[in-house]
């Protein structure tokens, strides 16, 4: 008789966001499952705010991945969090401490061989090639939709959607989905869907696709940083960073000045934030805001050790207030978009692993 054959390697990765989990990574999973006798399933973009973008948080994703799987198999599952990083190496380092972390918390050595199940579909899965000393299995491809056509689909009319896409998504997720659009919290994120969808509709006019220009502006004082909370969709009632879009007659650090006067009443004059200027940085991350690609300049200013001045809220901004830094870790999951991550690389919020 012939002796089954063992596995080929110690350990699989899997990263993904998985907004839902749809057949394209169940496909992965068991692509996964049948190289190593344990995978480490990565859940990226942890701990951001929910938004029609990411709709759930990670529990609930690792929720999706092991009830996809016939009960032996969970066991074999391990689902870690990750959040995003400004720095692509920062991120890197993350994924390595996590999948390190969650074989310890079992009682694991460290793997010797490692493979990183993946599919090359496009520029956004460089990443993939970041780990050289994870051998690299390029999955096979699924002719399911992209994530975000299933989201929008049940955002659209939840009962029509999740017919629609029960051919693309495991059983357990449809039931998972069926679920969640009865919360009240459904509510908002399709109203908000909605917003975001009029936008595409504006700029689907436009003769190629459209990159968008904003500035974001971190303003210290002491130990505490500005803050607005947002007055309108997208992300209304997030915390965010003071800016917006830059207009068509002036620099960004004219409009970075533009945006503290409209959104803070900053009551500090021109030339003081000229000379406190610490930094200025470009965030491109490709798939960093709801709005489509859009492009952030971002501004640190560093007032120095006297008292923070006043501020009050306007145009865009629901309330503006100082926050202590010590407190921003505790509400990561209350800010728009990458500004919790645009904060951390002037701030230094998280450890570096």
């Amino acid at each position: 008789m012939t002796a089954p054959l063992s596995p080929p390697h110690d350990l699989a990765v899997l990263i993904g966001r998985f907004q839902p989990f749809h057949n394209g990574h169940l496909s992965l999973l068991r692509q996964a499952l049948a190289l190593a006798p344990r995978v480490v399933v990565v859940i990226g973009s942890a701990f951001a705010a929910r938004s029609p973008k990411l709709p759930f948080d990670w529990h609930a994703c690792a929720s999706m991945v092991r009830r996809a799987v016939p009960e032996p198999e969970r066991s074999r599952i391990l689902c870690v969090p990750v959040r995003d990083f400004v720095d692509e190496a920062r991120w890197v380092s993350a994924v390595r401490h996590a999948v390190a972390q969650a074989l310890a918390a079992q009682g694991l050595p460290p793997a010797t061989s490692t493979v990183l199940v993946g599919q090359p579909r496009d520029a956004t899965r460089e990443y993939l090639h970041a780990f050289p000393d994870w051998t690299l299995h390029a999955g096979d491809p699924v002719d399911i939709r992209r994530a975000s056509a299933l989201r929008d689909a049940v955002f659209r009319d939840p009962q029509e959607g999740l017919g629609a896409i029960a051919g693309e998504v495991p059983p357990a997720t449809v039931d998972f989905l069926r679920e969640w659009c009865q919360r009240p919290s459904f509510t908002g994120l399709r109203q908000e869907a909605a917003v975001l969808r009029e936008y595409d509709i504006a700029w689907s006019v436009a003769p190629y696709p459209p990159i968008l220009v904003t500035v974001d502006c971190v303003v210290k004082c002491r130990d505490q940083v500005l803050l607005i909370q947002r007055g309108h969709a997208p992300g209304k009632g997030l915390l965010a960073l003071p800016g917006g879009f830059l207009e068509q007659r002036e620099t960004t650090y004219q409009a970075a000045l533009r945006e503290l006067d409209e959104e803070t009443h900053l009551d500090v004059p021109h030339a003081g934030l000229q000379a406190c200027l610490m930094g200025n940085d470009v965030f491109d991350r490709p798939d960093r805001s709801q709005r489509g690609r859009t492009i952030t300049h971002g501004f640190f200013f560093d007032l120095g050790d006297r008292e923070p001045p006043s501020v009050r809220a306007d145009d865009d901004a629901e309330a503006a207030r100082w926050t202590a830094i010590d407190e921003l870790c505790a509400i990561e999951e209350r800010f728009l978009d990458d500004h919790f991550q645009i904060l951390d690389h002037y701030l230094g919020l998280l450890p570096r692993l």
